[in-house]
């Protein structure tokens, strides 16, 4: 009886801890279908990673729209957590400055569309919310009278800069030379007693343009000196140079747009037909002054974008000549995130030989490009359609997080961003 018992709690405890270590989702995720072009940058440059430095006047802008012409009365909070987007060890009275929720009170109807939405818009921090920690944190909306339905998370990031980092990239790699390849390399520098153990306190975390699937996280650097950490020739900081983001324009319903693209009205929705997408992996490189996956809302008949831009279907189509094998292709940008994988997977018709996909775009400028999935794996590769040129200029963002022995969170303490190609 009593070995039975023991054995009961024994599995009970097991069974607990398998719980309390399970991964907690915190990838940006749209759950809500009516929530629509949901954007989250810095005040001070919609075109930047989210992320702002403790202290300052610049701030996180979160923009989105939801498919109703009735408001809904929403709220937000935002969790703390550690470098690999895990939710920390802290409460949330040790990161939130009151209560850990705030009310969206900026919100507009559209205006002369035939796609009738709501507009709604908040900054981070702000009179009534104030964070405390540096660090990554977790922001979900809600339904004010429903705290279980959710409408979307997404992520920023906090920094309050006390190291300085500074990053560069180059296409001579430890892999090749001018080729397929860029490098990174990152030199952290600090006052002395600022880290107490840089061998072992300290974490990079590395991310190409807006992609998320083929992030880095750096544990060790490569040498040590006084005041100063060095991170390179190191494998995980070498990416695939990809190409430069393709560029489409929906601005203006009745004239031209950028690409060529063509929009014509077939109710309820206006059409935006993008002429056929070929690959460009054996073409040579083509310099393009791009976003870096970033997209604007834009209608060139109104200065309101926000509200007087309307959706339109848009038709993206790629012709591969024939079904490609072993994996699947996805569409990419910053408009694709936080979208579920059936909505930006790419479908073959075999009647035309061409992959398509129509998504309901509010009229803008976008950057996209078409990233290949090999099946059981989740990182994108650009090498079968876009290709990899060393030449492309891309963006790549550095953070670096301190957790020095017997603290409990991760503290981002430095960020740089640095540019491949130039």
């Amino acid at each position: 009886m009593i070995r039975n018992i023991l054995l009961t709690a024994a599995c009970l405890i097991v069974a607990t801890t398998a719980q309390a270590q399970e991964p907690q989702d915190t990838r940006t995720k749209i759950i809500d279908p009516n929530v629509r072009t949901l954007k989250v940058a810095p005040l001070s440059n919609a075109y930047m990673p989210p992320v702002i430095v403790m202290g300052s006047v610049d701030k996180i802008n979160v923009d989105f729209d939801y498919m109703d012409f009735d408001e809904h009365y929403l709220r937000y909070s935002v969790k703390h957590c550690n470098a690999n987007w895990q939710p920390s060890e802290l409460v949330e009275s040790e990161y939130v400055d009151g209560f850990n929720y705030g009310d969206i009170t900026d919100y507009d109807h559209s205006q002369a569309t035939f796609v009738q939405y709501c507009h709604y818009n908040f900054a981070l921090p702000n009179e009534d919310f104030k964070l405390t920690k540096s660090g990554n944190y977790l922001l979900t909306v809600y339904e004010q009278d429903d705290p279980d339905n959710v409408l979307f998370q997404t992520r920023f990031s906090v920094c309050e800069h006390l190291v300085d980092v500074m990053a560069t990239a180059t296409s001579n790699t430890d892999m090749d030379y001018n080729n397929e390849h860029q490098q990174v390399a990152v030199e952290v520098s600090y006052k002395m007693g600022a880290i107490s153990d840089p061998y072992n306190d300290l974490k990079l975390v590395v991310s190409q343009n807006t992609r998320t699937d083929n992030e880095r996280i750096i544990t060790k650097p490569m040498m040590v000196e006084m005041g100063k950490v060095t991170y390179d020739h190191n494998q995980q900081l070498v990416f695939t140079a990809g190409n430069e983001y393709r560029r489409i324009e929906t601005v203006n319903t009745k004239g031209y747009n950028l690409g060529n693209v063509k929009i014509q009205y077939f109710e309820p929705y206006y059409h935006a037909q993008l002429p056929v997408d070929l690959p460009r992996n054996n073409k040579q490189y083509l310099y393009d002054q791009t976003q870096f996956g970033h997209f604007t809302v834009r209608n060139s008949e109104s200065d309101n974008g926000a509200t007087e831009a309307d959706y339109c279907v848009t038709h993206f189509v790629l012709n591969t000549g024939r079904p490609l094998t072993g994996g699947t292709l996805f569409l990419d940008g910053e408009f694709t995130q936080g979208l579920p994988a059936n909505v930006t997977a790419m479908r073959y018709d075999a009647a035309t030989g061409c992959y398509v996909n129509d998504l309901l775009l509010k009229q803008g400028a976008y950057n996209y490009q078409y990233l290949w999935v090999p099946d059981g794996t989740y990182t994108g590769l650009t090498s079968p359609i876009e290709g990899d040129k060393y030449q492309t200029v891309n963006r790549y963002s550095v953070k670096v997080y301190s957790r020095a022995m017997g603290e409990r969170y991760d503290r981002l303490v430095g960020y740089d961003t640095a540019y491949s190609g130039r």
